[in-house]
């Protein structure tokens, strides 16, 4: 992903999270009240700390999420939902020298 395509990425992520906060006027967004972060994971076919380490969540947290001990807040639900939709665009955009070549990785539907 090129650096204009991360930053447009980044700018959304940071205009969704201050009009979910009443910053920003006239965005609807849609943002899942719950998100299963263990399908989202499963999906993927990643273990816990696959996941945590490609997607810069810790262990504990993402443990935590699929105990059903804690849940996510508004904006890592909408960071997860970008992940279940577009997982290539996101490690492309966190780690491009390991995206180099071509990503293959199943999206849920």
């Amino acid at each position: 992903m090129s650096e204009k395509a991360f930053s447009k990425v980044m700018r959304g992520l940071k205009d969704t999270q201050s009009y979910m906060e009443g910053e920003l006027q006239g965005y609807k967004v849609t943002v899942p009240p719950t998100v299963d972060v263990k399908s989202i994971r499963k999906g993927l076919k990643m273990t816990q700390a696959k996941f945590s380490d490609s997607f810069g969540f810790s262990l504990d947290t993402v443990k935590h999420w699929e105990g059903g001990r804690r849940t996510p807040e508004v904006p890592a639900r909408a960071y997860l939902t970008v992940i279940q939709r577009n997982p290539s665009a996101v490690l492309e955009a966190l780690h491009p020298s390991k995206t180099s070549g071509a990503v293959s990785l199943k999206r849920q539907a």
